[in-house]
């Protein structure tokens, strides 16, 4: 009976906090919409995200160079994340001896437990300066920004990418060695194939901490409302907009920047909805037993 009751008031108290959580995600929702749609109506929902000038004093809120900024960063933090992660990744799961897997595990996890604020201190004192000298500019910008972001969801990919990796039935490694296939071999066209769903889970998730930061992106992107002509160019990401702004923003303005919040919560959605469904297919396809 003891046992029992134990069992129930267990179950009931992890359905309390999961039921807890639903309920703060679902009102930080509703709070965000309930600010950021009377801007969507007066300002108007098409000038809104394709508008081009953000000029509050002017009554101007368009936030697409914002979008494209956010956007831009994001994609080439990827570029260079991805290859590096996957990789280190591979090489963790299936090559690394024991006792350096036991060094570099921790280390990149350590990565992910360093402040923004130290990452966006980095690349202002040191990076920027790099990039003003080398490559020419004030050395705030998108590359410079991305090149950050680089090193700040490098964690998530190596992890679930290892994660992945490491999943895979062990089966497919003896059939494929026992085959004849070298080690090399077996990992290009056996393990990793059988790895993407989860890789692409990895890129994804982060892909959503990049499109999320805003500390280190505010520190060394230069902050300038423009379409960038080159990867060279200062730009302004939406979170970076939402965070400079929000401590004098009255009326409409208040009101847009929440907004802005909006497009950032329906672009998170959007990545989770994806990394989901890539995480239900890898759990489908390793469970029946087929590549």
């Amino acid at each position: 009976m003891s046992k029992w009751n134990e069992e129930f008031f267990i179950e009931k108290g992890l359905l309390l906090t999961a039921v807890t959580s639903v309920i703060i995600i679902a009102l930080i929702i509703i709070f965000i919409f309930r600010e950021g749609l009377p801007a969507l109506e007066s300002v108007g929902f098409f000038s809104f995200i394709f508008g081009m000038e953000w000029a509050p004093s002017n009554g101007q809120y368009g936030i697409f160079p914002m979008i494209i900024g956010s956007l831009g960063i994001t994609a080439l933090s990827l570029v260079m994340a991805v290859p590096l992660g996957v990789l280190c990744a591979i090489f963790l799961a299936e090559i690394a001896p024991n006792t350096m897997r036991k060094i570099l595990n921790p280390t990149i996890q350590t990565l992910a437990g360093i402040p923004s604020v130290v990452y966006g201190f980095f690349g202002l004192v040191l990076l920027v300066p790099f990039m003003r000298v080398h490559f020419g500019g004030t050395g705030f910008s998108m590359f410079t920004a991305s090149v950050i972001l680089t090193v700040m969801i490098l964690p998530i990919i190596v992890s679930v990418s290892e994660d992945a990796l490491r999943s895979i039935p062990l089966e497919y490694k003896e059939a494929s060695l026992a085959l004849g296939a070298t080690h090399w071999q077996t990992i290009k066209n056996v393990i990793f194939p059988a790895a993407i769903p989860g890789i692409i889970t990895s890129v994804i998730l982060g892909m959503g901490r990049a499109v999320g930061e805003t500390l280190a992106i505010i520190m060394v992107a230069g902050n300038v409302v423009q379409i960038p002509g080159s990867i060279l160019d200062p730009v302004r990401a939406l979170t970076s907009n939402i965070a400079i702004e929000m401590g004098y923003a009255t009326g409409v303005h208040y009101n847009a920047l929440f907004a802005t919040g909006i497009v950032l919560v329906f672009m998170i959605i959007v990545l989770l909805i994806i990394a989901n469904y890539f995480h239900y297919k890898k759990k489908v396809t390793i469970g029946g037993g087929y590549l």
